[in-house]
C-alpha cells in the first residue's frame, strides 16, 4: 500500500515507524526540515519539506499514486485541505483527517465532510477519542487499560496482578477449570518488558501485566477474581479544563447526575469560560501542584484523579500528589512514550496515551481485509483486531484445534449473532462471524490475510 502522511509530529512518525515496518510504501511530508530529516534518518520512509496542502508538495510526494492520504499535522485546516486537494486533483481512494476543533464536529454540521462537500472518509478527533477512553477507565477502575469491540459486546481489559492476587501462580488451563463458565481468555503477558501470548500451562506471576478479552457482561467479574474489582467512581477532580477535560466532565454530567465532578485549570479565562458551560461542576482556578488548592477541590476524599494537562510532569507530579493527600485512585495523560516505563513505581494507577489513541483509530482504516477494529498495545509490540469472517477464510468451516495458527496469535472471542463464544478446540468460525484476536507486531499481516477477501468470495 502507498501511504502519504501530512505531519511528521508524534502521531505522523508513530503512523510512518507501523506502516514503514510492515514494508508499505510511506512519504511523509512536513514543514519542519528537521522533523522530516529526523524521519528520513531512523525509518525506511521518504520525507519532503513544504507545505501538505499545497497542491505541488503533493504532487512531488506522489500524490497521483497514492492509495491513502493520512493528514495529522498541527493544524485542523491544513488537515482538511490536503484531503480535499488530495481528492479533487489526485484521486486518492482514501482520506483520513486529524480535526481538533470540536467547532468542526458538531452534529449538526455533520455534512460538512459528505463526498460532496469536503469528501474526507475518516476523522479523528484525538480530544473525543482520548476523553472516551478516559471515562471507560473510570467505569472500570480496576483495570489499566479496556477498549470496546463487536459494537460493545466484547472487551479487551488490561490489568495488573499484585502480590495478592487470588490465581497468581495458577496456570492458564487450571482457571478454565476453576470457573468454567467464564466468557473470558487470558490472550497477552506483558513480563519484565517482554510480551507474550502464553500457552495454556502458563502461569501469572505477581507483577504481571494481563490482557483479557471478555464478554461485556463477565468484565466485573473477571477484574473480581484477578482482586481488581474497585467501588464505582462517584467523585472526580480533573487536574486541566482543556478540551479533554472539559470533555470528560461534560460527559461525566450527562450520563451520571450521582457523580460529583470538580475542575482545576491553571487559566482564569479557562476556568470562567468552562465554569459557565459545565452547570453541574465545579471549576477552581489554580495550579494542579497547589497542595492547598487540591484540599479545596476534596482531593483527599476523592475517588479518582485525572490528570489531562498539556504537561506530562505536571501530570505525573499532580498524581502522586493526589495519593499523598489520600485520593483513592488516579489516571494520567502521557504523551511522553518513555515515561509508562516507570509510571507503576510511583504510584500512578494507569495512564493514556493520546498518540497510542489516535494510531490505534487510524490503523483500524489501514488494515487490509475485513477488520472492523484495532487497538494497540505497548507501543505497537502488539494489536487486538476485530475481523469479520468470510466463507474464504482459512478459519471458517474446521475446528479451531486443526487450524495452523501462527505463534504469537490467539483468538480470545467469537461474537455470533449477539453472543459472545469463547473459543475452546472443538468451537467452529461461521462465515459473519466478529473474531477478537491478539497478535503480536510480527504476525498481523498473517492476521489481515486471514480475514482478506479472495477472488473465490465473488
Amino acid at each position: 500500500m502507498k501511504v502519504l502522511i501530512c505531519g511528521a509530529g508524534q502521531v505522523g512518525y508513530g503512523i510512518a515507524e507501523q506502516l514503514a515496518a510492515e514494508q508499505n510504501d510511506v512519504t511523509v511530508i512536513d514543514s519542519s526540515p528537521q522533523l522530516v530529516s529526523a524521519i528520513r534518518d531512523t525509518l525506511d520512509v521518504r520525507g519532503y519539506v513544504g507545505h501538505g496542502a499545497h497542491p505541488d508538495v503533493l504532487a512531488q510526494a506522489g500524490a497521483d499514486e497514492a492509495d491513502m492520504i493520512i493528514a495529522v499535522t498541527l493544524y485542523d485546516e491544513v488537515n482538511m485541505v490536503a484531503c480535499q486537494v488530495a481528492h479533487s486533483l489526485f484521486n486518492v481512494p482514501t482520506k483520513v483527517a486529524r480535526v481538533r476543533a470540536q467547532s468542526y464536529l458538531a452534529p449538526h454540521w455533520r455534512d460538512l465532510f459528505s463526498r460532496d462537500n469536503m469528501p474526507i472518509d475518516v476523522i479523528i478527533s484525538p480530544e473525543i477519542e482520548v476523553g472516551d477512553m478516559v471515562l471507560r477507565r473510570l467505569a472500570l477502575p480496576g483495570a489499566v487499560d479496556t477498549v470496546e469491540f463487536a459494537d460493545g459486546g466484547v472487551a479487551m481489559v488490561a490489568l495488573t496482578c499484585d502480590e495478592d492476587c487470588p490465581v497468581v501462580d495458577t496456570p492458564l488451563n487450571q482457571l478454565t477449570d476453576l470457573f468454567p463458565d467464564l466468557q473470558a481468555v487470558v490472550v497477552g503477558i506483558h513480563r519484565e518488558e517482554t510480551l507474550f501470548v502464553p500457552h495454556s500451562d502458563d502461569q501469572m506471576l505477581a507483577g504481571d501485566l494481563i490482557y483479557l478479552i471478555a464478554s461485556k457482561d463477565h468484565v466485573r467479574r473477571a477484574l473480581g477474581i484477578f482482586g481488581r474489582e474497585e467501588t464505582e467512581t462517584r467523585r472526580v477532580v480533573i487536574a486541566g479544563g482543556g478540551n479533554i477535560g472539559w470533555y470528560v466532565a461534560r460527559r461525566l454530567e450527562e450520563m451520571n447526575a450521582n457523580v460529583r465532578v470538580r475542575i482545576v485549570e491553571s487559566s482564569r479565562e479557562r476556568a470562567i469560560e468552562i465554569a459557565d458551560s459545565l452547570p453541574n461542576t465545579i471549576v477552581l482556578h489554580g495550579s494542579a501542584l497547589d497542595q492547598e488548592l487540591l484540599r479545596e477541590a476534596d482531593v483527599p476524599n476523592a475517588d479518582t484523579l485525572v490528570a489531562l494537562t498539556n504537561d506530562d510532569k505536571v501530570n505525573i507530579l499532580g498524581c502522586v500528589m493526589a495519593k499523598r493527600l489520600g485520593c483513592g485512585r488516579n489516571l494520567s495523560l502521557l504523551n511522553d512514550t518513555s515515561y509508562p516505563a516507570f509510571t507503576h513505581t510511583l504510584g500512578i494507577d494507569a495512564h493514556v496515551n493520546p498518540r497510542a489513541v489516535t494510531i490505534s483509530r487510524i490503523l483500524r482504516h489501514i488494515r487490509r481485509g475485513r477488520i472492523r477494529g484495532v487497538h494497540s498495545v505497548q507501543n505497537g509490540a502488539a494489536e487486538v483486531i476485530e475481523a469479520e469472517a468470510l466463507e474464504t477464510s482459512p478459519l471458517v468451516g474446521k475446528e479451531l484445534r486443526l487450524v495452523d495458527l501462527p505463534s504469537g496469535v490467539r483468538i480470545g472471542a467469537i461474537y455470533r449473532k449477539g453472543k459472545f463464544i469463547r473459543p475452546q478446540g472443538e468451537t467452529v468460525i461461521q462465515p459473519d462471524d466478529r473474531v477478537i484476536i491478539f497478535a503480536l507486531k510480527e504476525q498481523v499481516r498473517k492476521v489481515e490475510h486471514m480475514f482478506r477477501v479472495s477472488i473465490e468470495f465473488f
